[in-house]
């Protein structure tokens, strides 16, 4: 005997399809909406950046404020010495000059760079350390020339329009550290900058407390004079 399957309207099959394929509620964020929830809430928070360091306009400004040409400053390093900050300043017309010191010894190193050229024929005729009237030995060392008198020793370094000289005294600071110091001195960046000239920016004023000043009335100083003058 042949059954006859039943046939269900399509007015019925409809909400039974959309039961078995629509299971989620409206509304309900799918896998990968979940995923990137809970990516994001995983994620740490980016650190402020460090703050910014003065620019190439920051030296100009500061060297101006000196009297010193903003090309003519350098900086140096050398194991075991410090910039001292008080030394920093201008070196005749608007050259500059600054002085390291070594914090055990106390032995000092000064940098300068001023306006100029040094030769062969020019070297022996500069003397070391604006120590007029010594005799001068010059000595061809790369670079750079070696220059020995009047108790002192320096290294100078020929730039373009100008020289950069790193000196000491002789029995204070060897040779070989006088030569690194030489061969360190460079242009500072923005944050050399920074620590090696002061700022252009007026330090605020401290109001001044007179001790005379009553803290009553309009202020007005106490010139109260007792019976009989």
């Amino acid at each position: 005997m042949i059954r006859h399957a039943r046939v269900l309207p399509v007015l019925v099959l409809a909400p039974l399809l959309l039961t078995a394929c629509g299971s989620e509620k409206a509304g309900d964020p799918g896998p990968s909406a979940s995923a990137s929830a809970s990516a994001s809430a995983s994620a740490p928070a980016s650190a402020a950046g460090p703050a910014a360091d003065p620019g190439p306009g920051e030296l100009a400004s500061r060297a101006q404020a000196m009297g010193v040409a903003p090309e003519l400053v350098y900086v140096t390093e050398a194991p075991g010495f410090t910039l001292a900050q008080q030394s920093v300043g201008v070196l005749g017309d608007d050259g500059f000059s600054a002085t390291w010191v070594d914090g055990e010894t106390n032995a000092l190193l000064r940098l300068a760079v001023d306006r100029g050229t040094i030769t062969a024929g020019t070297c022996p005729e500069q003397p070391v350390g604006d120590m007029s009237g010594e005799h001068t030995t010059c000595e061809r060392d790369g670079g750079a020339w070696y220059r020995t008198g009047a108790g002192r020793h320096e290294y100078a370094l020929p730039e373009e329009g100008h020289v950069v000289r790193v000196s000491a005294e002789t029995d204070a600071v060897p040779r070989d550290v006088l030569r690194v110091a030489a061969l360190a001195a460079h242009r500072p960046d923005a944050a050399e900058t920074d620590a090696l000239l002061p700022s252009v920016e007026p330090a605020p004023a401290t109001p001044v407390e007179r001790g005379d000043l009553p803290p009553y009335g309009d202020g007005a100083p106490d010139n109260h004079v007792d019976v009989g003058g």
